[in-house]
C-alpha cells in the first residue's frame, strides 16, 4: 500500500501530464491497467497504455489539466477537469470527467469522459 490516498495520487497524476512524459504517466498504472476515452475503445496494459498516450500527444507543445472538482471513496476517484491543451497555433479547453479505479496506490481503470467534436474542431 502506498501512504498517499487515491486523490493525492490522482491529483499527482492530473498534475504531471503538464510535463507530457508518456513515461511517467505509464507509471500510474498498473501493469495490467486500462485506460478507456470512452470515445474510442479500451487500451489495457501498462505498455499499451503508454503508446496509447505517447500517440495521441506527439503533437501536442503543452497541457494544463484543471480539477474544477475531485472526490474520492475507497478505490474509486472521479476528477471533473478543464484539459487546456496546445499542439503548435492551435489549443482546446476540453471539458472533461475522469473516473479512476484504483489499486493499491496505482491506476487500474481508467475511463475519461468528453466530447471529441470538441476536440476534433479545435485541432483541425
Amino acid at each position: 500500500m502506498t501512504d498517499k490516498s487515491n486523490v493525492e495520487i490522482i491529483r499527482e497524476f492530473i498534475e504531471a501530464w503538464s510535463r507530457l512524459d508518456p513515461d511517467e504517466l505509464a507509471r500510474y498504472f498498473t501493469e495490467d491497467g486500462c485506460y478507456h476515452n470512452i470515445p474510442v475503445g479500451p487500451v489495457a496494459g501498462r505498455e499499451n497504455v503508454r503508446n496509447m498516450i505517447a500517440a495521441f500527444t506527439k503533437d501536442w507543445t503543452a497541457t494544463t489539466w484543471d480539477i474544477i472538482q475531485i472526490v474520492g471513496e475507497g478505490d474509486v476517484v472521479i476528477a471533473e477537469r478543464l484539459d487546456r491543451t496546445t499542439a503548435g497555433e492551435k489549443s482546446v479547453d476540453l471539458p472533461c470527467n475522469g473516473t479512476f479505479e484504483m489499486e493499491n496506490g496505482k491506476i487500474k481503470m481508467w475511463r475519461d469522459y468528453f466530447d471529441m467534436a470538441t476536440f476534433a474542431r479545435a485541432m483541425s
